[in-house]
């Protein structure tokens, strides 16, 4: 099944986040748009973009979101702020945040940690251990394996795993843009799309253990603040069945 597991479970983790996940591209999208609101000459922007779109996230609110990074609409004011740490097990963990209250979300972050078992760190504690990637996830169904790698790697992409029900394409994150529009070009449907961590090496938890560590990473994705979180898991936790 792989890290990312199968397409149902990943949309249907997309589905129950939906409305959480528009606010927290919109945040992306304003922060994004501070340096260019563009698109085409600020490429975090594209990438801001591009992930609100693969949510279906509607025009009305990415032109908003951008019209407040540029200056053109009131906003708030976001700070982002990582944080570097271990679950339950050791499991590392990285948790990527936007706020407007260093003090409010350092404090939430850190109390969701401790109430499951884990601990912060300092920054690098666990970075060491993780690559920054172009992730974009292609639902494989009736579609031909080598036409979809040779696209891919044409475009610039680095390589593309085979899993059960999808395809996993990976690029260097300069190239990621690219091979995103490449894909959609060529009309392959993309379930999910970003610039993540990826682990070099994973840990597997104790099975005593899954479950503090899925209800600390379900806590920290629920909170406003945070926009997104990464493990080493070896396993799957949306698909964890209790």
């Amino acid at each position: 099944m792989g890290r990312h597991g199968t397409i149902a479970g990943r949309k249907a983790a997309q589905d129950s986040k939906r409305a959480a996940m528009f606010t927290k591209y919109a945040r992306a999208i304003t922060v994004a748009a501070k340096n260019g609101g563009d698109p085409e000459y600020n490429p975090a922007l594209r990438v801001a973009i591009d992930k609100a779109k693969g949510i279906s996230m509607p025009n009305d609110n990415i032109n908003r979101a951008i019209k407040k990074g540029t200056g053109e609409l009131a906003g708030e004011t976001y700070e982002e702020l990582s944080f570097e740490g271990y679950g339950i097990g050791g499991i590392a963990v990285i948790c990527e945040c936007l706020t407007d209250n260093r003090n409010r979300t350092t404090s939430s972050v850190r109390s969701t940690f401790d109430k499951y078992g884990g601990n912060l760190g300092t920054t690098g504690c666990v970075s060491y251990m993780f690559s920054r990637k172009g992730i974009i996830i292609i639902d494989s169904e009736g579609l031909d394996e080598e036409e979809v790698m040779m696209t891919a790697l044409e475009a610039g992409a680095d390589d593309m795993v085979v899993n059960e029900d999808h395809f996993e394409v990976q690029t260097e994150p300069s190239a990621y843009h690219d091979v995103h529009q490449a894909i959609t070009e060529a009309g392959y449907e993309i379930i999910s799309s970003e610039i993540e961590y990826v682990p070099s090496m994973e840990s597997t938890p104790k099975a005593e253990d899954i479950k503090k560590l899925k209800k600390m990473i379900d806590l920290l994705e629920e909170n406003d603040d945070v926009q997104n979180v990464y493990t080493n898991c070896a396993i799957d936790l949306d698909e964890y069945d209790e």
